[in-house]
């Protein structure tokens, strides 16, 4: 045995310890003459006998291979000594946090996986996938399921107590004390038709020319002023708008009013916003004043108004009702003293008195965003006296109180009970109508705001959950209702069944991004005032033609056209709609430069018109069909041409005239059988263009049909007619 072998043996035997048993055998004795190797009846071994040094190297060699194959041999049979298998440590599953109401968004969130997986997990199930969304909230049983198919286990998330939000709400003051009570002036409103004097009487009361400024000759806000009367006495105005369009803003009028002056012209008599005006005061229960405008014109009929108004239930007191009736001309003056006395009569039997201090409270008449000011509201005090520095709120805006103006423009320092001002300093602008409530501090009044915010929201979500309530249960209901359906049925049966079902679904989808190109309007209304955005998005909820142009308001403002309404009309391909409001140079040529249409208008049923344009030219025009001529067929015959018969109608022209390059249809007992163009037309045996009434004629046409006696041969052109939007604004 070569060196190298021998040393490879030694750290064999080294390696291993030459096992315990080895140890025992004395290494001297290995050298003696008289040793013997252990026998083993496995493993039988020759007597070892002496041989020179040389050679006792390998006879140890020897030796200790047969011991180690023994030993090893013996180590193998042992009981309890054989080696076991490693023991795999048990996987943990990932747990994963469930809760109702989950979207798959949030069930991807909580499984560290993203959408698309959850959507494979879904994917064999009754889900549909089509209307699927990140934010769609999924069902227990499929947010289960999920876990379950991504070897996962799911646990239920303790629920969260959410702690109950103090209503940090700012609220009215409870009732003053009679002894603090102070006389106030009334607030009158003004109400009537549109075009019957209000404006008119108004100006003759105040020596103002308010009408002539008017736009259209017609107002179209909430106008508050204060009038001092002759005999002294001060009576706050509330002019609203006669037109069809602002009937919020007639209501917003009587609610904070303590008398109703009634303008009927006595010319026309009771009209439409008559009716819904004695309405609103009904509503409101406030008194009536009823005032026969235009009583100077011979056609005046005053008598007949009465009489109109009682059916109205409205009671002139000739008739023993308790409406005062005054006959006056606003445009001449006459008979105004005898309404300003009727009116201060009736505001000391009301006995109209309030608390003028504490903290205030009024409403907001009409709210605007002036260029220089900033968000300007028009307001009536009805409690307390504001003064600069008052810490307001209203709706979802506050302001501390910067300034303050009559409606003359002139600075004042306060308001008392039922005086109009104007007040500058909101953070925003409120909305028309909203209760003003003057609160201690700043930090009281971004607390109402907070929690006015907070409100909306969780009403907000509330509505939404319901949305979503009833969505699930009607996906559910007819989920049953299909696997009931397909319960009694063989899988191939059902697999037919939900073939036909998922070709519906395609036909539905392509009809519907059929539908998805279908016309649309986008439009951005912007309006000077709060109240004339109101009027507008009233008239525009009335629109009912969505089958034939869809009108969509994706933005609507107080304030001149800005930069901000041209980028979002770009975005959406809509066009700008400004009422009573400006767009300066850059503003247009910026537009000019987008394609972007901005239309102003001063008076609003100009506005609506021009929508209702707009509108109409966005639908597809028709076709309509002129006739030019008629034929009857009074033989049929037919002629070779190669080697095909070619039936031929033997006409006389009974009407009008026969034009070759025209459009033909062929009727038969009243049915329409064939459209289409002649391949021919003769007279006698010339090719001829036109045929013209009582001649006689053959044609054949560009289809292979047969005549009857009797066919109807109709000539007519196509012409294109634009349409006009169906939708009826009112007026």
């Amino acid at each position: 045995m070569n060196q190298g072998m021998m040393l490879k043996l030694e750290n064999l035997i080294q390696l291993h310890c030459a096992y315990r048993q080895l140890h025992s055998l004395s290494y001297r004795k290995i050298h003696r003459t008289q040793w013997k190797p252990v026998q083993s009846s496995t493993y039988p071994m020759r007597p070892v006998q002496l041989h020179p040094q040389l050679w006792q190297t390998d006879t140890f060699i020897s030796v200790v291979l047969s011991q180690y194959r023994l030993l090893a041999t013996k180590e193998g049979k042992r009981p309890g000594k054989q080696k076991l298998p490693p023991i795999k440590p048990k996987i943990e599953r990932q747990e994963v946090e469930i809760q109702q109401r989950m979207t798959a968004e949030d069930l991807a969130r909580a499984m560290d996986k993203d959408i698309d997986h959850v959507y494979e997990a879904l994917l064999l199930t009754g889900v549909d996938l089509d209307s699927l969304e990140p934010d769609s909230v999924l069902e227990e049983v499929w947010i289960k399921e999920v876990v379950k198919k991504s070897g996962m286990k799911y646990k239920w998330a303790k629920l969260k107590q959410e702690k109950v939000r103090e209503n940090k709400d700012a609220a009215r003051r409870p009732p003053a004390d009679p002894a603090l009570l102070t006389p106030r002036p009334p607030v009158v409103t003004i109400l009537g038709h549109v075009d019957h004097g209000k404006t008119t009487l108004l100006d003759s009361l105040r020596k103002t020319q308010v009408a002539a400024m008017e736009a259209g000759g017609i107002t179209q806000h909430i106008g508050a002023f204060l009038v001092h009367l002759p005999s002294g006495e001060k009576v706050t105005f509330l002019d609203t708008p006669g037109h069809a369009a602002f009937s919020a803003m007639r209501a917003r009028g009587t609610h904070v009013t303590d008398i109703v002056i009634l303008v009927v012209a006595a010319e026309d008599g009771v009209m439409k916003q008559t009716i819904e005006s004695i309405q609103h005061a009904k509503n409101a229960k406030v008194p009536i004043i009823l005032a026969i405008n235009k009583c100077d014109k011979p056609e005046a009929d005053p008598e007949r108004v009465k009489k109109e108004l009682l059916a109205h239930d409205v009671v002139c007191e000739e008739y023993g009702g308790d409406v005062q009736a005054v006959h006056m001309s606003a445009l001449k003056g006459e008979n105004l003293m005898a309404l300003a006395e009727a009116t201060v009569a009736l505001a000391e039997v009301l006995e109209l008195k309030a608390d003028s201090t504490g903290l205030v409270e009024g409403t907001i008449i009409e709210s605007r965003t002036d260029q220089g000011r900033g968000p300007v509201t028009t307001a009536i005090i009805q409690r307390g006296t504001l003064r600069k520095g008052c810490i307001l709120v209203a709706g979802k805006s506050w302001a501390k109180v910067r300034l303050m103006f009559d409606e003359n423009g002139k600075t004042v320092d306060e308001a008392t009970p039922s005086m109009p001002v104007e007040i500058v300093g909101w953070k925003e602008v409120p909305s028309a109508g909203a209760e003003i409530l003057e609160v201690e501090s700043e930090q009281r009044a971004r607390e109402v705001f907070d929690w006015r915010n907070y409100a909306e929201q969780q009403e907000k979500i509330k509505q939404d959950m319901e949305v979503i309530e009833a969505k699930q249960k009607e996906h559910k209901d007819a989920y049953k209702k299909e696997r009931e359906s397909l319960a009694n049925l063989t899988w191939r049966q059902r697999k037919a069944a939900l073939y036909k079902t998922n070709k519906h679904l395609i036909a539905m989808r392509s009809k519907e991004r059929a539908e998805s190109d279908r016309n649309v309007l986008p439009v951005i209304v912007k309006g000077d005032v709060d109240g004339s955005t109101e009027a507008i998005l009233n008239i525009l909820d009335s629109y009912n033609a969505d089958d034939e142009c869809e009108l969509d308001v994706i933005h609507f403002g107080v304030g001149d056209v800005s930069e901000n309404d041209i980028n979002l009309a770009e975005t959406f391909k809509g066009v700008i709609y400004g009422f009573s409001v400006n767009a300066n140079k850059s503003i247009q040529q910026l537009a000019a430069k987008k394609g972007i249409k901005i239309k102003l208008h001063n008076i609003i049923y100009h506005l609506i018109e021009d929508l209702k344009d707009e509108l109409s030219s966005k639908l597809s025009p028709s076709v309509v069909e002129h006739i030019i001529g008629e034929a009857s067929v009074l033989a049929t015959f037919c002629v070779t041409v190669g080697k095909s018969k070619v039936p031929v109608a033997g006409c006389r022209v009974q009407k009008g005239q026969l034009h070759r390059k025209m459009k033909f249809k062929l009727i038969r007992n009243r049915d329409v059988i064939w459209k289409g163009f002649l391949t021919s037309l003769k007279y006698h045996k010339d090719d001829v263009q036109i045929i013209k009434t009582g001649m006689d004629c053959g044609l054949s046409l560009d289809k292979n049909i047969e005549f009857n006696i009797g066919d109807e041969i109709i000539c007519y052109e196509e012409k294109e007619v634009e349409q006009t939007i169906s939708w009826d604004p009112g007026f």
